[in-house]
């Protein structure tokens, strides 16, 4: 097909799809947003926030494998529903780590699992708790191997499984992060650009005071106000990003209000608030589209900082930034690989997002051949 009979919408797209590692890049933040989404149907632990641990079995390398006893408890029982496949279940029947077992008369008799098997703590149960005194059922129903794929952190936790839930904060305040910083940052760009003069020396005086703070320092201070929690860290680094997109956005309004075709609309008596938002933003969006980009990358760093000071998603919720914090120091004790994880994790994301915003920059580039 003739590139002059395409619109510049299909040639951005297919210069981007040439691009290898954009679309490499793309395919990866896709795949991971379906992880996080589906975090708990991939997720080895189903429970909320996938913090079932236990103490004995901590710090555990990965493929580390052991013997699961479920106890039921009367009365209680372990439903499903289609809401537990995203937030994940609020009960599940205890587990005890074992060493051994053995079913003696009415009785179940386990060793709890330690390192040291002389220390081991031996229990007994009624095999009545379990609704059956078929040996082979109970061997069959509630007690089961049971494989930590990357190991457990120090709480005893799976940690393939807050990998994967803590996904969900990472992505999630790139989003919001950037829908805030796109609407107050359009906005007031455009304002600027448009009405110029005093407007503008207010919005550029303001751009410059928050621009002249650093950015981690004025995110601390607005988490502050508003308070630790998890929607307060979204709109708290969303504010902070702001004052990028509007000196992009004021600029490309400032050139694009001198053309023809916004003397014209100005001719035919369209209002001010039109002729910005029908005719002057969607022209500009080139480069907002690109630096929106970069921007997802620096909201999860920023947030992941917030997390490693104590101030962004509190706990039980997992973040990948929380994990670093809580596992730093296992990197000097010869279990590197609790803190690698996620900080690996959160690199391949910043990364992918760079190089799509590279991609786009590139594609929209119509100096390029």
């Amino acid at each position: 097909m003739n590139k002059n009979n395409q619109s510049l919408t299909g040639l951005a797209l297919q210069k981007f799809r040439k691009n290898f590692w954009g679309v490499l890049s793309l395919s990866f933040i896709v795949i991971l947003m379906f992880v996080a989404l589906f975090a708990y149907v991939l997720a080895p632990d189903k429970t909320k926030n996938a913090n079932w641990g236990d103490l004995s079995i901590h710090s555990k390398s990965p493929g580390f494998t052991v013997q699961m006893l479920t106890l039921p408890v009367s009365g209680k029982t372990e439903e499903t529903h289609l809401s537990d496949y995203f937030t994940g279940k609020d009960f599940i029947q205890p587990k005890v780590p074992i060493l051994g077992y053995e079913i003696i008369g009415d009785s179940l008799i386990y060793k709890e699992y330690t390192t040291d098997a002389d220390l081991a703590v031996t229990k007994t149960v009624p095999l009545t708790i379990f609704g059956t005194k078929d040996a082979e059922k109970i061997k069959a129903d509630y007690i089961k191997q049971q494989k930590f794929i990357l190991g457990t952190d120090s709480q005893g936790r799976d940690l393939l499984s807050r990998l994967l839930v803590g996904s969900r904060v990472s992505i999630s305040i790139g989003f919001v992060a950037v829908l805030i910083s796109l609407i107050v940052g359009i906005f007031f760009g455009a304002i600027a650009g448009y009405f110029g003069g005093k407007v503008d020396a207010f919005v550029m005086w303001l751009v410059n005071i928050i621009w002249s703070i650093p950015t981690l320092l004025l995110v601390i201070a607005i988490t502050l106000a508003l308070g630790k929690g998890f929607w307060q860290v979204f709109v708290a680094v969303g504010l902070t990003m702001w004052v990028e997109v509007a000196r992009v956005v004021r600029g490309q309004v400032m050139s694009i209000k001198q053309m023809q075709f916004v003397t014209a609309a100005r001719a035919l008596g369209y209002n001010n608030g039109r002729i910005i938002f029908n005719h002057i933003l969607p022209n500009s969006m080139a480069p907002v589209i690109v630096i929106s980009a970069a921007n997802f990358a620096s909201a999860i760093l920023v947030e992941s900082g917030l997390s490693f000071l104590g101030l962004g998603a509190q706990p039980p919720i997992p973040s990948w930034g929380g994990m670093i914090k809580d596992h730093y120091n296992y990197i000097i004790l010869g279990k590197p690989y609790l803190a690698l994880a996620p900080g690996i994790a959160m690199l391949l994301l910043v990364l992918a997002f760079m190089m799509v915003g590279n991609a786009l920059r590139d594609a929209l580039d119509v100096k390029a051949e």
